[in-house]
């Protein structure tokens, strides 16, 4: 089985799973009617059509993909992709039943019918299974893929969560903290206003000018006993002693 082609490029992590070409006893049909036509000249184009179709047909499958690579004189290489195998059978004509050979056939997602068809390969049935194999693995990747991208966003989704219920607990302490009740209002003003009143006393206290009559005699009423009424009649002592001369 060759598993290496001038004609095939594969990816950094691609590997070959199975390669072949058609099987050979896939050219008995064309011989049994080739060889008597032969005679007449008529069979010698489908003995060397049959044979050049055999020796330039190859069926490739990696881990990534299926390859078909026909052609004569030109070249044609055909690349499905697992991700989009939707269906894949097989059949058998006579002569592959009796010999071991058969066609496996390719469907594709969205496609028109078959896409791709491994003519005359030997052991259809175990290329069948080992496709549809991969084709297992490739969707349980994907799945797994999926899930875990499912997990992170539900991850993120609760974080997110988190975030906004602390934010808003956040906001609702700091609006609660900043408002004051009507109750604690009255008690602080009626603070505020007893202190301000204190304050106001005991400043006004000390700038205030000292009484400079305070310890001293009311001028005024001393003044108002001791002056004479002016209406009053004075009167005049008289001395005794002192007698007229003359």
């Amino acid at each position: 089985m060759q598993t290496e082609f001038d004609w095939l490029t594969l990816d950094e992590e691609e590997e070959v799973l199975w390669a072949d070409t058609p099987h050979p006893y896939s050219l008995v049909p064309a011989l049994i009617v080739g060889v008597p036509l032969s005679l007449v000249i008529i069979g010698i184009p489908l003995l060397v059509g049959s044979y050049l179709s055999f020796k330039n047909t190859n069926y490739v499958v990696t881990t990534e993909a299926l390859y078909k690579k026909t052609g004569v004189l030109s070249r044609s290489v055909q690349r499905i992709e697992f991700d989009k195998v939707q269906d894949t059978s097989y059949s058998q004509t006579f002569f592959g039943a009796q010999f071991g050979y058969g066609t496996v056939d390719i469907s594709t997602a969205g496609g028109s019918g078959v896409e791709m068809s491994f003519q005359n390969v030997a052991e259809p049935q175990s290329l069948q299974s080992l496709v549809n194999e991969r084709l297992k693995r490739g969707r349980s990747s994907d799945a797994g893929a999926k899930g875990k991208e499912a997990v992170l966003d539900d991850i993120v989704t609760e974080l997110r969560a988190i975030r906004e219920a602390i934010e808003g607990d956040a906001s609702h302490s700091m609006g609660t903290s900043s408002g004051t009740s009507p109750t604690e209002t009255g008690e602080h003003d009626f603070d505020l206003t007893s202190d301000s009143t204190s304050d106001s006393t005991s400043d006004s206290a000390p700038n205030s000018p000292p009484d400079s009559n305070r310890g001293q005699p009311d001028s005024n009423s001393d003044q108002t006993g001791s002056s004479p009424d002016p209406l009053e009649p004075t009167e005049f002592e008289f001395d005794a002693s002192v007698t007229d001369d003359r």
